[in-house]
């Protein structure tokens, strides 16, 4: 079967690279995809404290999000912060096994492998054992090659131009 014959095929999406938008545009998608019935959880791993996504779901309720770290993952100890990433990642893969959901996204997942938060091999177990139906997404800078082999659309993100190069800080609503 190919995903031409059942258009409810879940597929493995990657958002790498190292421009601004990765998580912009899971978030979009998660919306859409909100928007159209489907149920959808979003995880993430390695971010700030509060963001603007985390407000504004607070409001509306669209979908899950889920970031089991409480603390801003830029002022932790390594130690605190592989913790943390590993049990997000158990934590998505349970939820990934229930079957509750037909989007999931991994929002930083890749930053967690590449700072060697969480390992390649158990990113791609956890791609390996995605049920047939769910649509699942990876987000973060410096995609391993093994997922990028994996993935059935990669999207590379390039930073050509962006204001921190001139020493503007990170915005609330634009860039957090």
């Amino acid at each position: 079967m190919t995903l031409a014959d059942n258009p409810r095929q879940g597929i493995i999406q990657v958002y790498t690279g190292d421009g601004k938008g990765k998580t912009t545009a899971a978030l979009g998608l998660a919306i859409r995809a909100s928007g159209q019935g489907l149920r959808v959880l979003f995880v993430q791993f390695v971010k700030g404290r509060i963001s603007g996504e985390h407000r504004f779901l607070e409001q509306c309720r669209a979908f899950k999000l889920v970031k089991l770290n409480q603390g801003d993952s830029f002022s932790q100890s390594r130690q605190e912060l592989t913790a943390v990433a590993r049990e997000s990642l158990a934590f998505a893969e349970k939820e990934l096994l229930s079957g509750r959901y037909d989007l999931i996204v991994l929002d930083e997942v890749l930053v967690a492998v590449h700072m060697g938060l969480v390992s390649e091999e158990a990113v791609l177990t956890l791609i390996d054992k995605k049920p047939p139906a769910t649509e699942l997404v990876l987000t973060g800078r410096d995609a391993p090659e093994g997922v990028l082999q994996r993935a059935d659309l990669v999207t590379e993100m390039k930073a050509i131009k962006h204001p921190h190069q001139k020493g503007l800080p990170a915005r609330p609503g634009i860039e957090y």
